[in-house]
């Protein structure tokens, strides 16, 4: 079993009055502005609404009322999608700053980032790009994980990525490297069903061999998203995570086979891009909500 290390405070080791203190294993919905209005109204069956963290680095302002109002009625899990944690340069202390107030300010249950880098040398890329897989970067991405858990106060998952070429010099795999990083510095696996199936099927690989050589028990939190199909300079079949559809069949079929072996986890639709009403988002989440009830039941039966 993992050991956390000291000074990381479980979400429910100081609950605020107001907040939920831990993530629920049932489904949730990124929160859009646009669909906040239907949630208050309505008070959707969710188990939780998650942001990015970035959209809400400002002192005030509408966004924060109305996350305000979502975090008086549901449990919260903020993303960060721009902390760089696989970047050659030191990590950004203002940044962590920012985010150390976001996370005091709203007590969230999870606080997630990607295994990914986004800036270097003073200039930031809007996209989550993938690091080589070797010591050196093993090394320097526990540190940065280390200092991150450590300024922010808590446990952080890391997300397994979506990613389209790999480095003829990596030594490690990438289940290897993930399953080391969480080993020595105590954090969880963000484990996006999504990514596996895209990255899996971009290089070639069996996705249920991959998913079986991760650290899943030390999954918090699952996503789910749609991808978009193309095929790449030799006709062979190119997926691009782009959130921007329904969760496709194998991914639905993938995420089933996971929790028959780990069980019901907290569990993210992602959809970011041509984002659909609510009720269309809601009607997703509810997809995910039969898988996890069918595979809390079959543990019960098993038992």
């Amino acid at each position: 079993m993992i050991s956390v290390p000291s000074f990381i405070s479980s979400p429910a080791d100081a609950p605020r009055s107001g907040r939920h203190a831990g993530l629920p294993p049932r489904a949730g919905v990124g929160l859009k502005p646009q669909h906040i209005p239907d949630i208050l109204d309505e008070r959707p069956d969710l188990g939780f609404f998650e942001v990015h963290a970035e959209n809400y680095l400002v002192a005030g302002g509408p966004l924060h009322a109305d996350l305000t109002c979502i975090a008086e009625r549901y449990p919260l899990s903020i993303h960060g999608v721009g902390l760089s944690i696989g970047g050659e340069d030191p990590l950004d202390r203002d940044h962590l700053h920012a985010l150390r107030d976001l996370l005091d300010r709203y007590r969230p249950a999870m606080f997630s980032e990607h295994l990914a880098w986004s800036s270097h040398g003073g200039v930031f890329w809007n996209d989550l790009l993938p690091v080589p897989y070797d010591l050196c970067t093993l090394n320097r991405v526990c540190a940065h994980i280390d200092q991150a858990q450590e300024a922010l106060g808590r446990r952080i998952l890391l997300e397994n990525p979506a990613t389209y070429i790999e480095f003829a010099g990596s030594t490690l795999s990438e289940t290897d490297f993930i399953g080391e990083l969480v080993a020595r510095t105590g954090c969880g696996l963000l484990l996006d069903v999504n990514n596996a199936y895209v990255s899996c099927t971009n290089h070639g690989r069996d996705v249920h061999a991959y998913l079986a050589a991760l650290p899943l028990g030390q999954v918090g939190e699952i996503h789910l998203a749609g991808f978009h199909r193309e095929t790449d300079s030799v006709g062979d079949p190119l997926l691009i995570d782009d959130h921007g559809s329904a969760v496709d069949a194998a991914v639905w079929s993938l995420y089933a086979w996971t929790l028959e072996r780990i069980g019901p986890q907290p569990t993210l639709i992602e959809w970011d891009n041509a984002v659909p009403d609510f009720a269309r988002l809601f009607a997703e989440a509810a997809r995910a909500q039969t898988c996890l009830t069918r595979a809390d039941a079959g543990r019960e039966v098993a038992a």
